[in-house]
């Protein structure tokens, strides 16, 4: 591994455990609260749907579309920590989402609830999430700290977004949905005044060139592969046509990249970070992995509310299941890492998960009780829990801090694009025909992509547990 250790002394060395900690806090909630915004709305959709006058498809779409914005702007937020300094755009960040949050909360209608919560707290999370990834990598530089960090950031990331239809149904039941992100706002407000603890260990560099042509590209092909997507269940030659577009502008992007490199100038993402075959295997286990959290998490909530008529609370409570999961796997955590590999441990990951989604077809097509779900959502989080953190170990620990703002925007934004896809892939075919065959065809898609992922586990380098 290429790991380089921050020049100015601020990784963990001489750092007391109380001061780590305080550090770390911040970091963590930052990523909490980005997963408990992609996943907590699915419990919602019925109330949303009916106090907004729209539809399912329109809360979908909302949903995506804040999924898709941060995956479009991943890349170049990662790109401008370097410019604006790390902690900066944290703040800047946090700042931006929790306007977006407040203004959901007021919404009138759909158009106001895109603009807050799918633009506004999309564009603040892209802003505000690679920071966390960078921050964690240059102030834990000792790996076995930095492997049990990234274990606590991947810990409430995974169970921000599987304990956010919980506490969205607790909060929506109990309030109203709207309190949800009002809640959200104030979970910004205490990481805000957390963050006064941490120390940018790098400063930032004002005369960077930020390549704006490439992130209008990046973006640009982002978006419309997932509008391609999402354009599936209502005109085949549109989705095809977006899909194509969008590969060409993505092709264009890479070739943009490449010939500013060539040329000297300061590309948007540099054409090594393609190169190196760990980091792309990690990477592409990163975005199955969240492309089968969501896909799961939109199609269960789905078909819950809208085939079973349960409400945001009894959904909500149905998902503790793989809360539970989470838990328990980030738990031991650390004393995985020291026993197995990471290939291992990503693997198990994949082959656990895989048969908690079979289980959640066999057992729900047999039996009415919503018990049902709980045998199969408990794997899925047992699996997620223990492969999250390995994943993401793997691709940031590929390169040195100098491309630790590349790399973490380019990781960042592979893996809210699984997001991204899971959500518009599952709930184009849900939302097409919500009864029992839908479902299950969702779910059968998320277990061929979470094969695929498996299979770029097993290429991963056979190396032991780090000592």
């Amino acid at each position: 591994m290429r790991v380089q250790h921050s020049p100015t002394g601020g990784g963990t060395a001489g750092r007391s455990p109380a001061t780590a900690r305080a550090v770390l806090a911040p970091l963590a909630l930052a990523q909490f609260v980005c997963s408990f915004a992609g996943s907590n709305m699915n419990v919602m959709i019925n109330d949303i749907s009916e106090d907004l006058d729209t539809t399912v498809q329109g809360v979908q779409l909302a949903i995506t579309l804040f999924l898709l914005v941060m995956a479009a702007l991943m890349i170049p937020g990662g790109k401008l920590t370097d410019r604006l300094g790390r902690k900066r755009c944290l703040l800047i960040g946090l700042a931006v989402y929790g306007v977006g949050a407040l203004l959901s909360a007021a919404a009138p209608n759909l158009g106001v609830l895109i603009l807050g919560n799918s633009l506004l707290e999309g564009v603040g999370t892209a802003l505000l999430i690679p920071p966390v990834y960078i921050l964690t990598t240059l102030l834990f530089t000792d790996v076995v700290a930095r492997a049990r960090a990234f274990g606590t950031v991947m810990a409430f990331a995974g169970i921000g977004a599987a304990a956010g239809p919980l506490i969205g149904g607790l909060i929506t039941s109990a309030l109203s949905w709207r309190a949800a992100f009002v809640f959200q706002a104030l979970v910004i407000v205490v990481i805000i005044l957390l963050s006064r603890r941490i120390t940018d260990p790098l400063p930032p560099d004002p005369t960077r060139v930020f390549d704006t042509g490439g992130a209008v590209l990046s973006a640009v092909g982002l978006v419309l592969v997932v509008m391609g997507i999402l354009a599936t269940d209502d005109n085949g030659w549109l989705a095809a046509g977006l899909l194509v577009v969008g590969a060409l502008v993505l092709v264009w992007f890479y070739r943009w990249i490449r010939a500013r490199e060539r040329s000297g100038a300061e590309p948007l993402l540099s054409t090594s970070l393609f190169r190196d075959r760990t980091s792309n295997l990690g990477l592409i286990t990163q975005n199955a992995q969240w492309l089968m959290l969501m896909g799961v998490s939109f199609v269960a909530a789905a078909y819950l509310q809208v085939v079973r008529g349960y409400d945001a609370i009894r959904t909500g409570v149905v998902f503790t299941a793989a809360t539970a999961g989470l838990l328990a796997a980030s738990l031991g955590a650390e004393r995985l890492a020291k026993k197995w590999s990471q290939r291992t441990l990503v693997m198990t990951g994949f082959a656990v998960t895989i048969c908690g989604i079979g289980l959640l077809i066999v057992l729900v097509n047999a039996w009415t009780s919503a018990w049902a779900f709980v045998p199969g959502l408990l794997l899925i989080g047992l699996g997620l829990g223990v492969m999250l953190t390995p994943s993401v170990n793997v691709v940031q620990s590929s390169f040195g801090e100098q491309q630790q703002g590349e790399i973490s925007g380019l990781s960042r934004s592979v893996s809210n694009l699984g997001s991204s896809f899971g959500t518009a892939i599952a709930g184009t075919i849900l939302v097409a025909d919500p009864a029992f065959g839908a479902y299950a065809a969702a779910l059968i898609v998320l277990v061929v992509i979470g094969c695929g992922g498996l299979v770029a586990a097993a290429k991963l380098p056979r190396t032991g547990p780090p000592r």
